[in-house]
């Protein structure tokens, strides 16, 4: 298994393979980073695992549990399982780090930030 990846080289899986905006880059145990670049539209729905997103490049809007915010390059985005969320008006370049992890239905309690 490899220990470290390259949004280069999620990109060039994800054009290789066509079919997906996705391509997952590494597993281990419970966690799965995968390396997601959406077109036109995220069609994503609730996933059964805790989530992280770290944005790679680009701009776009979250949509999380009803609520809507502004996320850019740099930015951590935590969701837990089961949540409705997906990204709206994304740039052209726009990708991510998609990071699951933990058990089905989520490790419990929201995340605290400071």
């Amino acid at each position: 298994m490899n220990y470290i990846v390259t949004a280069e080289e999620g990109l060039r899986q994800v054009l290789q393979q066509g079919e997906f905006p996705f391509a997952v880059m590494m597993k281990h145990g419970t966690m799965t980073i995968e390396y997601f670049a959406p077109q036109e539209v995220d069609e994503q729905t609730p996933h059964k695992q805790d989530e992280i997103y770290v944005i790679i490049k680009g701009r776009s809007i979250f949509y999380r549990d009803g609520k809507r915010i502004s996320c850019k390059k740099n930015d951590v985005i935590f969701v837990p399982a089961g949540m409705e969320h997906h990204f709206e008006n994304f740039t052209d370049d726009f990708a991510t780090w998609v990071i699951f992890y933990g058990p089905e239905g989520g490790e419990g309690d929201e995340v605290e930030s400071r």
